[in-house]
């Protein structure tokens, strides 16, 4: 954070460079100004953190990679947001502040600049909050921050993917209603908050708000699920974390096959994709519901030996647990078809690939997990990449 008076100078001085980057041209010419001028701040302890994250930035902007747009809007993110960011880390507050203050800031900027972009700047700052509430207090967190902005907002800017002013915020206001609630209601941490925030905004600007409906269905299947005898996997040590409020990892492992599938709908209109965001979606709700309400069903056998395990153990199985997974994918599948996202024969293929899906996940479980080679997240999403890849392949030979 910059706190200190020589961090709020070298600040307003890179916020000079964000002024002077459309003047001093070309490029590299701006580029080495700034990286000597971020050495010097490597060598004062209160603004090394800032002397990293200019590096790169400037380098990638001087070698022509970084658009003038990405590079100003990335040094005004860092700035103006370390100056805003005030409190303690866990304080929702702070992270609001701070997302207020760099959307003004940026939007100065893309004014300034005559460059106007809303969907690559709406992206940066989603990406940057959500990193300031899962990086927290490392010591590497600006740089972090400065690339993963950079590299963020480059990727949207070279989609080239244009939408409505009004969907754009449309999308916003019911992103982060939805996050905000599921925190509120302690289903979701900050970092929850703001990585289910930019899988709905995502989810509704490239494809529409019915697919977001679907990922609400997992959602409210999934928050169930985890509250379905919750006294009762407390006493067995089988309970979710932290009362079964979720994360980024939970989100992401759940939710990043259906985004990714939500920007190739956007871009192609290729009807597969569909199916790989239905056929993940219905793996994650089979999966979730056949872990949470599964492991109530008696001893489990381990899918890779039919041998009983002790509950909780990966790689599990019951009848039970067989039986809601297929329950979770049908109700998905079901939503999804009335929806109108998808059509009947499709419907029937994600019920099916849903199934799959929480079959791989507890072979990956019992052949990786149990192994210490990727904890839970990463079973999750070969699951829902499993069971979406299924969708995808049977929808095309259909």
């Amino acid at each position: 954070m910059l706190n200190h008076p020589g961090d709020r100078i070298a600040a307003l001085l890179t916020l000079v460079f964000v002024l002077a980057a459309p003047v001093v041209q070309p490029p590299w010419f701006l580029a080495v100004i700034i990286v000597p001028f971020s050495l010097l701040l490597l060598l004062i302890r209160n603004t090394r953190n800032l002397g990293l994250a200019l590096i790169p930035i400037a380098v990638l902007y001087g070698i022509g990679i970084l658009p003038l747009l990405v590079f100003c809007c990335t040094l005004t993110i860092l700035v103006i947001g370390e100056l805003a960011f005030r409190g303690g880390l866990e304080k929702l507050y702070s992270y609001l502040v701070y997302t207020s203050a760099t959307l003004v800031g940026c939007t100065l900027v893309m004014f300034y600049l005559n460059i106007i972009a809303p969907l690559v700047v709406l992206f940066g700052i989603i990406v940057a909050v959500l990193l300031k509430a899962i990086l927290k207090e490392r010591e590497d967190a600006m740089m972090l921050e400065a690339m993963g902005i950079a590299m963020t907002m480059f990727l949207i800017d070279e989609l080239n993917y244009h939408a409505n002013l009004t969907l754009i915020a449309l999308a916003v206001m019911i992103a982060f209603s939805f996050g905000y609630f599921s925190y509120r209601f302690k289903a979701a941490d900050v970092s929850g908050l703001f990585s289910g925030a930019l899988v709905g905004v995502v989810l509704i600007v490239f494809a529409d708000v019915r697919w977001f409906l679907v990922m609400l269905v997992f959602f409210i299947l999934g928050a169930v699920s985890t509250r379905w005898k919750y006294e009762y996997k407390l006493r067995m040590g089988v309970e979710q974390s932290h009362g079964g409020a979720r994360g980024y990892l939970n989100v992401f492992a759940n939710g990043s096959v259906a985004l990714a599938a939500a920007v190739l709908w956007g871009v192609t209109q290729n009807i597969i994709f569909l199916a790989l965001f239905v056929g993940s979606v219905a793996s994650a709700a089979a999966d979730t519901m056949a872990s949470e309400i599964g492991v109530c069903g008696g001893k489990p056998y381990l899918i890779t030996t039919f041998r009983k395990v002790p509950t909780g153990t990966n790689g599990g199985v019951t009848l039970l647990g067989e039986g809601v997974s297929i329950i979770g994918a049908v109700i998905v599948s079901i939503s999804a078809f009335l929806l109108g996202v998808i059509t009947l024969p499709i419907a029937g293929i994600c019920i099916l690939a849903g199934f799959i899906g929480t079959n791989i996940d507890s072979v990956a479980g019992a052949l990786l997990e149990n192994r210490g080679y990727i904890g839970n997240a990463g079973t999750n999403l070969i699951a829902t990449a499993g069971g979406g890849m299924c969708a995808l392949i049977l929808a095309y030979f259909l």
